[in-house]
């Protein structure tokens, strides 16, 4: 296992280019548990407040520009064959903030499957951890679909779960949601090479990396860059591949790669723009009707390169998003996403779970996925708006989060009252469709709908969704169950 550095709490909402001025501070002893620090200051130069070693320096919860020592926070957890169990030895994980940036390098597990992830956390004035820091992990492997991908969604892992261990003076995170299982990929898309290399840039951690061009239709193989902008993409396959890199506030120019048999590195990304006013935005509206008055939602950009076209999603880079990462949805009109770099995306809107969903009556203007091409520091204006509406809310399975059903489940949503009939579908983790009802009948005198069902047999282990769309009498769709729920898997 590797020991991993710490990216700071204060620098983690930073999407464009900042710099930090050198400060005068005068040398100090080390600190212990609640003492001062600073995180610019190099605990072996001792030119100023840090940390005794065995210390973590980090920023005081609810207060600008304070920063304290206390006891390290440690997420330790494995990498997992989903549905052998079998712990997987050289899969690459990342941790997340809030906000989807990177806590640090990556961790490599070892032999036995296992990583150690030392994360920031916001603190008590006393050095105690505060309790509203969360994390969600990101994991990499050769031969294996990324996590999260697909249909699959990160949960978050809370610093309050933390219990302290007295032998590693730290404090430490462990339980089901950091033991991360892994998905093989089909046949097709196992065997290919390991591409890595360095983003540049002064701020490169999380850049969404992607080799392009060789994967045909499937999504494009892709990884994504710790602090220090390092990446490694698994499973890339033969031919020329262009690998472009995308971050919010960050232009790279892309590199070109001949994909062979052999591993690649020393791939270099350069940067040839820094900061949100250097680079493009993309801006557009929303129009939420037939939905609560108070309703809000949020609008992302995924690359077209990795947009899987059946499931209507991919990964977001970060920070393409409004409102900003970690801030809760917003958006009720004109919404604008700064510091975009150059690329073609599709823009998602109602695409979090936020009760609301795209309009799927494509019948109508402003229900049809938009796609926008950007050129290195233009703006680009979505030519249509976007028509959101109430979403059919999923009772079960999946609700919340993915639940563990039988072989046979029974697939729950809301009533439509104005409907005629409804579609089920089933899809794997790769987005494949599995099974379809296009007659559900209309219920009457029941606020829910129930659909047991009646497709070839599921894999025990692996993870399913169910969608449910509402249709009029003329076969109109008229709503949907939101993108990110209805998801299972089979014990």
């Amino acid at each position: 296992m590797r020991t991993i550095e710490i990216l700071r709490w204060g620098a983690l909402l930073a999407f464009g280019v900042v710099s930090c001025a050198e400060k005068q501070l005068d040398v100090t002893d080390p600190s212990v548990k609640g003492g001062p620090c600073d995180p610019i200051v190099d605990p072996a130069a001792a030119n100023g407040p840090h940390c005794a070693e065995g210390f973590a320096c980090d920023p005081v919860a609810g207060e600008a520009d304070a920063w304290v020592c206390g006891e390290p926070l440690q997420i330790h957890g494995a990498v997992i064959d989903l549905q052998t169990g079998e712990p997987l030895a050289g899969a690459l994980v990342h941790g997340l903030d809030r906000t989807g940036a990177p806590l640090g390098e990556v961790a490599e597990t070892d032999a036995t499957g296992r990583y150690e992830l030392q994360v920031a956390a916001p603190r008590l004035p006393d050095g105690e951890l505060a309790s509203d820091a969360s994390y969600t992990l990101q994991a990499f492997a050769r031969d294996y679909l990324p996590f999260p991908s697909g249909i699959r969604v990160a949960l978050p892992i809370h610093a309050d779960e933390a219990e302290y261990d007295e032998a590693r003076a730290a404090h430490v995170i462990e339980g089901p949601l950091t033991t991360v299982g892994l998905v093989m990929l089909p046949d097709a898309l196992r065997g290919g090479v390991t591409v890595t290399g360095t983003v540049g840039g002064v701020q490169p951690g999380g850049t969404l990396v992607v080799a392009e061009g060789v994967s045909g239709e499937a999504v494009a193989q892709y990884g994504v860059a710790d602090r220090s902008g390092d990446f490694t993409i698994f499973n890339v396959q033969a031919g020329e591949a262009t690998i472009r890199g995308y971050r919010r506030g960050l232009e790279l120019a892309a590199a070109t790669a001949s994909v062979a048999t052999a591993d690649l590195d020393a791939v270099a990304l350069t940067a040839s723009a820094e900061g949100e006013e250097n680079l493009g935005a993309v801006s557009g509206s929303v129009q939420i009707v037939n939905a609560p008055g108070d309703s809000v939602t949020s609008v992302v950009l995924v690359p077209v390169s990795v947009f899987n076209p059946t499931l209507e999603r991919g990964p977001v880079p970060l920070g393409l998003r409004a409102p900003d990462p970690g801030l809760d949805p917003a958006v009720t009109g004109d919404f604008t996403i700064a510091g975009v770099p150059a690329g073609t995306y599709k823009v998602l809107a109602a695409f979090e779970n936020d009760r609301l969903v795209r309009d799927p009556d494509t019948s109508i203007g402003g229900t049809e996925l938009q796609e926008v091409t950007v050129a290195a520091g233009q703006a680009v204006t979505v030519d249509a708006g976007f028509k959101i509406t109430e979403a059919l809310a999923v009772v079960a399975p999946g609700e919340t989060a993915p639940t563990a059903t039988s072989a046979a489940p029974v697939f729950e949503f809301a009533d439509d009252s104005s409907e005629k009939s409804y579609l089920v579908r089933v899809f794997d983790v790769f987005g494949e469709l599995v099974w379809e009802d296009a007659m559900v009948p209309s219920v009457s005198g029941s606020a829910t709908v129930q659909v047991p069902y009646e497709g070839p047999a599921l894999t025990s282990g692996l993870y399913y969704q169910f969608r449910a769309v509402s249709l009029d009498g003329k076969g109109v769709p008229l709503s949907a169950t939101e993108d990110l729920r209805g998801v299972f898997v089979v014990e």
